[in-house]
Formats: C-alpha cells, structure tokens, sequence
C-alpha cells in the first residue's frame, strides 16, 4: 500500500516540481533566486501540496486548476525550514548543507522571505473566483502567523525546566499542524466544498499533523539511527520538551542527561529505557494514532472516491513511517 501511495503522490507532485521551476524561476539577482530554489529543488516528500490537490480532487476539481495554490504551499513550507534552520543553528537539511551555511545568514534571510511573499503572488493568480482566492489568502496568511506564534512558544520551551502538556500540543498545533490544515482547506475550497465541509478538511488536517509532530517524538527514541538520520535520542541532549519527556516528568523520572549537549551511547540507552519503562514512549505513540483517528473520521460526509481514500492513507502514513 505504502508504493502504492507515493506512486499516486509522485503523480501528481511531479507537476508541481515542474511548477516550480515556471513561477519560481531563476532571474535576477540570480543568486538570490538560487539560494531560494536551493532547498525547494532538493526535493522532499511534498506531502503539503498531495494534501492539497487530494482534496480538491475528492470534490471533483483537477490537478491543473490548483497546481498554483499546491506551488504557494510547497514555498511557504519551505520558507519556514530555512528560517527553522537559522534559529536553530542546524547546517544540514535534506542531507545538505543549509542555505545559511551556502549563503549566510543575510542571504537565508532574504531567500526564505523571498519564497514567502512569492508564494501569496503565486496564489493571487490562480485562476479562480474572485472570493475563493480571498478565502485562500485569508486562510494561508492566518496560517503563516500561526507558525511564528508556534515557533515562539517552541524558543520559550529552552529556557524552562517544565512545559505543561496543553502547552505542547497549541506549539505543535501551531508550528506544525496548521499548515497540513490550511493545506487540506485550501484544496477543499478550490475544490468547490461548502463551509462546513471546507471546516471538515482544516480539521482532518490539523489533526493529523498533531499525530505527524507525535509520531515524530515517538521515532526520535524508538528508529534507528541509520534510519532517523540523526543520533538516536538527540531530542534528550538538546534539552527538547517533546512530550514523551513532558509525559515522563509528570512521572517523577528523572533525566540527567536532558539538555547536556552531549552523552555516550550507553547513556542515552539508559535515558531511554527509563522513558519506555515509565510507559511515556508508548503514552505519546497512542495518542498520535488516536489524533490520526479522529481527523480521518472527520471526512466522513466526503463521499467514497479513489482521492479520498488516498488522503486516509496519507493520514495512516504519519503514523505508519519509519522516519
């Protein structure tokens, strides 16, 4: 099932790619068009934009109707990982060095707030209704706040020792989640739906990205580092209050390693094996699946297509990956 998916994904992110290179070309100052295809070249999964032209599909619109809508989002999320990587001093993204790393802070800067604002000129001309092309604007500009909002909640968790649970989830709400539900909307509002079921779409896109960034937490203790990419319980050392580790504290565990930058390998196995033995690793793993399950309910008033059904096993994706 799981090639059968990309397969269909591909099939349609293939335009999108080709898309890209239309409106987004590169032109002068050429190496400012270069730094901001950089990352948005390097691939990526484009699950955003899948989202997208799956919902509008599922109401019976075509791919080429809203190819410039599923382009504004793949800019848009890429604009967020180059500014990510810059707060986050990480120098590698798609395992290549970061734009920052390439062309500086200054230059990440103005590529990423390039990608964004030619994201809203990209939406500004699809070739739609006049209120339908509002609406996406509202709904896509709302959403690019609410990333800000959750990224600053996510730089206030480092400076704390304990972060509440429901101040988790409105982080993860806002700095991940929203964008998979602005995705989904936007599609179903090109997509000729009606406010509710437009609503509908927003929910199954939030809530699946809630089970997405869980699930994220989940794989950062549990996947091997061949496969994660990164050192198996990185999240430990950097002192991130994922929830497996806001779940644990609750608990009374103690981590010694949290946030000390660095750990041998039979630490970081121990910290882990306190964490799986307090139940938190298995906590979070079941509540991503439960949110997973509760936003793909939320499309049953959407009748039975091939679209639909491939937007459920998107939503079983997030929580069926190894990395």
């Amino acid at each position: 099932m799981l090639m059968t998916l990309i397969d269909e994904i591909q099939k349609r992110t293939v335009h999108v790619d080709n898309a890209i290179a239309e409106m987004l070309p590169i032109t002068e100052p050429e190496e400012l068009y270069k730094a901001s295809r950089y990352l948005v070249d390097a691939g990526g999964k484009r699950l955003r934009p899948a989202v997208l032209i799956l919902a509008a599909e599922s109401l019976g619109s075509d791919l080429e109707s809203v190819l410039p809508a599923a382009v504004a989002v793949e800019l848009v999320h890429n604009f967020t990982l180059v500014h990510d990587d810059i707060m986050d001093r990480d120098d590698v993204r798609r395992g290549m060095p970061a734009v920052h790393v390439k062309w500086g802070e200054a230059g990440a800067i103005l590529a990423g707030d390039t990608l964004y604002s030619k994201a809203f000129e990209i939406l500004s001309k699809i070739d739609s209704e006049p209120d339908k092309i509002l609406k996406c604007m509202e709904v896509l500009s709302k959403t690019c706040t609410e990333i800000c909002e959750g990224q600053w909640l996510d730089m206030n968790f480092e400076t704390r020792d304990r972060v509440e649970e429901a101040e988790y989830l409105e982080m993860v709400e806002k700095k991940t989640s929203v964008l998979y539900a602005a995705v989904a909307k936007i599609g179903a509002i090109l997509g000729g739906a009606s406010e509710e079921l437009a609503e509908d779409f927003y929910e199954f896109g939030r809530l699946i990205g809630v089970g997405f960034q869980m699930y994220d937490d989940f794989l950062d203790m549990t996947a091997p580092e061949e496969v994660l990419g990164k050192v198996h319980g990185s999240d430990l050392m950097e002192g991130k209050h994922t929830l497996i580790v806001i779940d644990a504290f609750r608990k009374g565990v103690k981590l010694d390693i949290f946030g000390k930058g660095e750990a041998t390998s039979a630490e970081l196995n121990e910290a882990v094996k306190l964490l799986s033995d307090a139940g938190s690793i298995d906590y979070v793993k079941d509540l991503a699946v439960s949110y997973v399950e509760e936003g793909k309910a939320k499309l049953k008033a959407l009748p039975e297509s091939p679209e639909k059904e491939l937007l459920l096993q998107i939503a079983d994706y997030m929580i069926d990956r190894n990395y």
